[in-house]
């Protein structure tokens, strides 16, 4: 009901104080505005910049509902502004997100694939609630998304939601709400790890990203193109078992025939060249009729 009325509380009967309230909807550019105004009290000039900080409210009140407003509409790549004409003049709260592509209301894996194809993104933000389908699923079909960070944003902050998405390798999960600051630190330490590798050690076995050099034993590895790409997906996943379908998304991409059977002559090439042993293997192991897993580092996980 557009009309709220309040009553005074030493007479029931006695209605004072009517405030209407007016929501619009406007094109903005490439974002949609949605405005909520009312003609009550207003809001004094000096108070406009500060509305949107947290701060303590009446009563012992936080004052985080502006705050977390503003967090969650700029998480979703929008802007809020509050604007009134002083005290007795009403105010007037307007927020903008980024509209959807006529494409975009139900995404899907040709849609999202021809998108990072196109615009070439060194990171994706991937909703876990999505119009027709779900982040997981469509990461988990999307072979674009194989080699890029991907940090989920959800408001499901669930054991068993976070372990599902996190079993895909996701550089992330943030649970919303969350601070727009978070949101950057996040990105920017996914984009380090991205660009700036550690070396990767288990036992005997050294893998300098930086330089693309494999070596066991401090003997330098010749790998192929194919094989060190398959090392490399294999153990910056370490701990974590990569299944047949991911490993061929990861490595081939849409290459060439794709079967399981691919998988297993690559990894038994890369376990002769690293001198592993395919009856107890120390470096790949096998998940068997699932995929293949490297231990994690100081782990001490065997086969």
């Amino acid at each position: 009901d557009p009309l709220r009325t309040s009553r005074n509380p030493r007479n029931q009967n006695e209605v004072v104080h009517p405030t209407q309230f007016r929501v619009e909807a406007a094109r903005e550019g490439v974002h949609v505005a949605i405005s909520v105004s009312d003609e009550g009290g207003g809001i004094p000039p000096e108070e406009l910049p500060r509305l949107f900080r947290k701060r303590a409210g009446p009563g012992g009140g936080t004052g985080l509902g502006l705050a977390i407003s503003k967090g969650l509409v700029e998480a979703h790549g929008g802007r809020i502004r509050a604007e009134s004409g002083g005290p007795g003049l009403g105010a007037r709260f307007t927020f903008t997100l980024p509209a959807a592509a006529a494409d975009a209301a139900a995404p899907g894996v040709g849609s999202l694939g021809r998108l990072i194809e196109a615009e070439r993104p060194d990171l994706v933000l991937l909703d876990v609630v999505l119009p027709g389908t779900d982040g997981i699923e469509l990461m988990r079909r999307t072979r674009e998304l194989a080699d890029l960070p991907v940090i989920f944003i959800s408001g499901y902050g669930n054991d068993e939601t976070i372990a599902k998405a996190l079993e895909l390798g996701p550089a992330d999960y943030i649970v919303k709400p969350f601070s727009p600051t978070e949101l950057v630190a996040r990105i920017r330490a996914a984009l380090r790890r991205r660009d700036r590798p550690a070396p990767f050690v288990l036992d005997q076995l050294h893998v300098r990203y930086d330089q693309r050099r494999v070596s066991v034993a401090g003997r330098p590895v010749e790998l192929t193109a194919t094989e060190y790409e398959l090392l490399r997906v294999l153990s910056q996943n370490a701990g974590r078992v990569l299944t047949y379908d991911r490993l061929l998304r990861a490595v081939w991409g849409g290459r060439g025939a794709q079967t399981p059977g691919q998988v297993r002559t690559y990894v038994k090439k890369l376990r002769h060249k690293l001198g592993d042993d395919a009856a107890s293997p120390a470096y790949i192991l096998t998940a068997r009729g699932v995929g293949y897993r490297m231990p994690e580092p100081g782990s001490g996980a065997g086969p």
